[in-house]
C-alpha cells in the first residue's frame, strides 16, 4: 500500500488570517506531498514500504545511505503531526492536566511560551520547534530541517512548523509574528492534551 497524503482536518481557509488557503495549498498540497511522493519512489518495493512512518523514521534514523528515505518520512510524519496541532479559533491557554503539567514543570504557563517562542525564533534556517515528553518531563527543543523528536526517544506533543514555507506568503520574515498567531489563535491545546494522556 503507497502511502496516500491525508487530507487537512479543516476548511482551507479554516486558519485565516493567520495561515491563509493560499500558504496551504502551497504548504499541503506541493511540498507536503511531494514528501510523501518521494517517500513511495524511496521505498517501492522493499520491506519499509508497508511499515507505519514511525517504524520506519526510527529504523532509518543516524544511517547515512537511507538519509533520503529518513528525510521524506520524518516531513511526511512531521507534517501530519502539524496540521492537528492547528485549530481554528483555538490558542490562548490550555486547562485541567495539560495546564497542570506545563506549570509543574516550566514554573508557569507564561515561562514555556517564553521558552517555546525562543526556541522558534532561534531555529537557525529551516526546522521545527516542539514541546515533547521527554523520561516524563515536558521539554522545549527545536530540530533542524526533517529531524524530529521520534528519532531521539521523546514523545512529540506539540510543534509548529518554522521553514520558510510555513509563514512566508503571510508574514514574509517576521518569523516572531507567525510564532506569536500560532500560539494566540491556533494551538490545539485539546489535541495536545490527548497527546499527554496517551504518553502519560
Amino acid at each position: 500500500m503507497a502511502l496516500e497524503l491525508p487530507p487537512l482536518p479543516y476548511d482551507a481557509t479554516a486558519l485565516e488570517p493567520v495561515i491563509s488557503a493560499n500558504t496551504l495549498a502551497f504548504h499541503h498540497g506541493k511540498h507536503h506531498a511531494a514528501y510523501v511522493t518521494n517517500f513511495n519512489t524511496l521505498t517501492k518495493d522493499s520491506p519499509l514500504a508497508d511499515k507505519p512512518l514511525e517504524e520506519v523514521i526510527k529504523a532509518v534514523a543516524g544511517d547515512s545511505a537511507k538519509a533520503g528515505i529518513f528525510n521524506n518520512a520524518a516531513q511526511v510524519w512531521n507534517h501530519t503531526f502539524f496540521w492537528n496541532c492547528l485549530a481554528p479559533n483555538a490558542g490562548g491557554k490550555p486547562s485541567g492536566a495539560l495546564l497542570a503539567k506545563i506549570e509543574a514543570d516550566f514554573g508557569s504557563f507564561d515561562a514555556f511560551v517564553s521558552e517555546f517562542k525562543t526556541a522558534a525564533t532561534t531555529q537557525f534556517g529551516s526546522g521545527w520547534a516542539w514541546l515533547v515528553l521527554d523520561q516524563g518531563k515536558l521539554k522545549v527543543t527545536k530540530t533542524a530541517n526533517a529531524d524530529t523528536p521520534l528519532a531521539h526517544g521523546q514523545v512529540p506533543l506539540f510543534t509548529v512548523d518554522v521553514w520558510e514555507h510555513a509563514y512566508y506568503l503571510d508574514f514574509q520574515n517576521r518569523r516572531p509574528d507567525f510564532v506569536a498567531a500560532v500560539l494566540e489563535k491556533l494551538a490545539n491545546w485539546a489535541f495536545v492534551a490527548q497527546n499527554l494522556a496517551k504518553a502519560s
